[in-house]
């Protein structure tokens, strides 16, 4: 191989090398083959709550993040983003969990705790959703 195209070779792959893995990550710093099963659930509580009621409602996510396996676990509000006909503000509370594997969201699904926290907090909302997906 002459010098060159050795040049031109040995500087294409340290380019490849440098810049692949840096395509591979998340902007959380993951990689792209780690794979990650979302539980996301939106939830609609019952318009006529008080605030002390919707606060108290907060208790269900304490009670769900004590679950052994979840990776990840937030819940928050709506953002009170502008409104666009993609937007979707209405709901009173999200979730999203973050599972290693599927088999750990199955378990999570009937695990005593999930199933205790539905049972005493189930009379606040009017509406529930929830989306699974892999992420990877």
């Amino acid at each position: 191989m002459k010098r060159r195209n050795f040049v031109k070779t040995a500087t294409a792959a340290v380019a490849v090398s440098t810049v692949a893995p840096a395509l591979a990550t998340s902007v959380t710093g993951e990689k792209a083959s780690d794979k990650v099963v979302n539980h996301y659930v939106l939830f609609w509580l019952k318009k006529d709550l008080t605030e002390q009621q919707v606060e108290e409602f907060t208790g269900f996510f304490k009670m769900l993040r004590t679950v052994p396996g979840i990776r990840k676990f937030y819940y928050g509000k709506p953002a009170g983003s502008k409104p666009r006909d993609v937007v979707d503000n209405s709901f009173t509370y999200n979730l999203m969990i973050q599972f290693d594997t599927l088999e750990e969201l199955e378990v999570y699904g009937v695990h005593p705790i999930h199933m205790d926290a539905i049972e005493k907090y189930s009379h606040f909302w009017e509406k529930v959703t929830v989306h699974d997906s892999v992420l990877g």
